[in-house]
């Protein structure tokens, strides 16, 4: 009986892990929001890493996270590297204007890269300010799952840092 359970357990981990190699590893996560501002108000707290602990949502979930921020604080090369309990990692603008809005190459514990980018569109007398990530989470057998769970991980935080953007920008 209890060879027949491990072998069924044996089995089933199997099952799991190859599922979990055909799964794809690659994920997005998008969110938006509208902001009573110009394109330009918003780049103002987006495109200047020393603006971004005003709405940035990470540190209400890890509050032990320690930020540096380099010099320059925006523009193209403009980089950032924290670390807390949540872990560790860094990013670094690779576009950054009031036109096309910020995009960063972002590395999390030295072994996860993503592309992360926040776009603004003018809209009547707002903005539609949109966050969107895309990544790859590389080729082990728990990646296909992960990248399943992202939306629902990652998705919750953007909703969080868009509001907290929308506060500081429109002055509530």
């Amino acid at each position: 009986m209890f060879k027949k359970f491990i072998l069924g357990l044996l089995a089933l981990l199997v099952v799991v892990l190859v599922v979990g190699m055909l799964l794809p590893s690659d994920y997005e996560v998008t969110r938006s929001t509208s902001i009573s501002a110009s394109p330009a108000q918003v780049h103002a707290h987006v495109g200047d890493l020393n603006a971004w602990p005003a709405w940035s949502p990470w540190t209400e979930d890890d509050p032990t996270i320690q930020v540096t921020v380099g010099d320059p604080s925006t523009g193209v090369g403009a980089h950032q590297s924290w670390s807390g309990e949540s872990g560790s990692g860094e990013l670094t603008f690779s576009r950054c204007s009031v036109e096309e809005g910020v995009r960063w190459d972002m590395t999390f514990d030295d072994q996860f890269e993503s592309v992360g980018e926040i776009t603004y569109e003018a809209q009547g007398e707002g903005t539609l300010v949109t966050w969107h990530m895309t990544g790859d989470n590389g080729s082990n057998p728990v990646a296909g799952y992960f990248a399943m769970m992202m939306d629902s991980m990652v998705g919750p935080m953007f909703e969080l840092g868009l509001s907290k953007l929308k506060t500081a920008v429109e002055g509530g």
